[in-house]
């Protein structure tokens, strides 16, 4: 099992990840940000999220879960040290008593409604601590705040 455990996403002001289950999230302006910091490690996702990518996630193990997959049994199987949980909502929800870092990047958008961060109910409040602000795009005000997860 993978000592670190790192949700990265990019999200708008309001909370979404995307608009709906299937949109591929073009808006995003992290990508490279994305791509140099999963590099060399397996990346989890849930299986719509594996259809809004361009392609395979090069240099990169992906594995895509099911529903009837649980956080634990799948972290288990992860040889790594560290792995990237990249979504959607349920994915993130389901990992989340498992997360060790958060690597949230605010985006200047608001949808009003879609796919929420974490998609269901947290059973614990996850306490956060700031470690690290990423430059993503300056310009337009754009940075990847990193945390880690405290454990009670």
């Amino acid at each position: 099992m993978p000592k670190e455990v790192v949700l990265i996403a990019a999200v708008t002001i309001d909370g979404f990840i995307a608009r709906d289950n299937l949109e591929i999230t073009s808006w995003s302006k992290d990508l490279h940000v994305f791509k140099k910091q999963t590099m060399g490690f397996p990346v989890v996702m849930g299986f719509n999220t594996k259809q809004t990518l361009y392609g395979h996630l090069k240099g990169r193990e992906t594995i895509v879960i099911n529903r009837e997959d649980t956080a634990k049994g799948v972290l288990k199987n992860i040889k790594t040290e560290k792995c990237f949980i990249i979504g959607g909502g349920k994915t993130n929800y389901l990992f989340a008593p498992f997360l060790t870092h958060l690597y949230i990047t605010p985006h200047p958008y608001v949808f009003g409604k879609g796919v929420f961060l974490f998609d269901g109910p947290i059973m614990k409040e996850l306490k956060v601590k700031f470690t690290s602000l990423v430059e993503v795009d300056k310009k337009n005000g754009i940075f990847q705040y990193q945390y880690d997860v405290l454990k009670s």
